[in-house]
């Protein structure tokens, strides 16, 4: 059985990390890496430290607008399935990458495997909204994390091949905090002090692209008195600077680059508070059992809502002081699995493959 799996995110890399461990024990895959995440520090590394296998295939399509982004992913993605034919496609998430490889797959008819199905945020501003729909109808399997994916798709009469294995962040949480907790230097490196700051990450372009949007998160960091720890997106930072905003105004802000896989685990892990606007830090704030604020309009991660465990406050400014300064004690209902997803996914390729 031959698997090709589309990359692109670093989120993607740590979900490949686990779920490729698993699978490639009996199965062939092949990995190619389209570029979407093309700064050292936003790729590289997690290929390094989380042993994932080199890519097969690196496109190094790098940033671009949408339709340019997409297009130059699909029409190289076709070729290495003309040229490879697996038995599968597996893609994760839902970025432009996830979108491209998809939409490639259909058209040459090779099943889909999409890990992650079912999310909806019910904000169709959200390109990675519109990418999560339009991959979800051209899946042959579709791997969800929670019930309430699997809701989310029976609502959209999607209910051939669905189903519900688990969160694989959860898988990568469990194997890499220990050695998160080993190897990582990154508070001894930046003098943090466990649970003594906030940690900030946004980049989500419903918020980096919007000037009036930025402004009022950073208003509410201004009016945030505790220590704060922002690894800062290379996207977001450019944005920054286009709109002049200066980050060295605001009190307790510590501006550090983008971190590897297990420093951000670490930072998470030891942090008092995470305020984001990322999916996958809010899942990774629920696992450590650390407060989050996510400063966006809707979540498709509803779980984590639950016991204010992580509370939506979108941009208003004073929604999100006061949600900083909220003590919060959920009890973190194990609701994402049991860290056994990538053998399900094994073992649902071998099923199907089978057929």
């Amino acid at each position: 059985m031959k698997v090709l799996t589309i990359l692109g995110a670093r989120p993607q890399f740590i979900k490949a990390a686990a779920i490729s461990r698993v699978i490639r024990e009996e199965v062939t895959e092949l990995i190619v890496h389209t570029g979407q995440h093309y700064d050292a520090n936003m790729s590289d590394i997690f290929f390094e430290e989380l042993n994932i296998p080199k890519p097969d295939y690196h496109l190094g399509i790098g940033s671009g607008n949408h339709g340019k982004q997409t297009g130059e992913m699909l029409a190289k993605i076709e070729e290495i399935i003309l040229k490879e034919n697996p038995d599968f496609l597996l893609v994760y998430g839902d970025t432009n990458s996830t979108l491209a490889g998809a939409l490639a797959a259909a058209k040459l008819h090779i099943p889909i495997v999409h890990i992650e199905a079912g999310l909806r945020s019910f904000n169709m501003r959200m390109p990675e909204e519109v990418n999560r729909i339009l991959t979800d109808h051209v899946s042959t399997l579709l791997l969800c994390p929670t019930d309430t994916a699997i809701q989310n798709l029976t609502n959209e009469n999607i209910t051939a091949g669905v189903y519900n294995i688990g969160d694989v962040m959860y898988d990568a949480v469990l194997y890499n905090k220990t050695l998160a907790q080993s190897s990582s230097t990154i508070l001894k490196n930046e003098e943090l002090t466990p649970k003594d700051y906030l940690l900030i990450t946004i980049h989500r372009a419903e918020n980096t692209d919007d000037v009036e949007r930025m402004k009022a998160i950073l208003d509410a960091f201004t009016q945030i008195p505790e220590k704060k720890v922002w690894p800062i997106h290379p996207r977001t930072k450019k944005k920054l600077e286009d709109y002049g905003f200066q980050l060295n105004e605001i009190p307790n802000l510590k501006v550090i680059d983008p971190v590897g896989y297990l420093d951000m685990l670490s930072l998470e892990t030891n942090a008092k508070k995470i305020v984001t606007d990322s999916g996958g830090v809010q899942k990774e704030a629920y696992f450590a059992e650390v407060p989050c604020v996510t400063v966006r309009d809707q979540t498709e991660w509803v779980e984590t809502l639950i016991e204010d465990a992580n509370i939506l406050t979108g941009t208003d400014t004073n929604k999100i002081v006061e949600a900083v300064k909220k003590e919060v004690t959920p009890s973190y209902t194990p609701v994402f699995g049991d860290g056994k997803t990538s053998e399900k996914v094994l073992a649902l390729l071998k099923e199907y493959s089978s057929k």
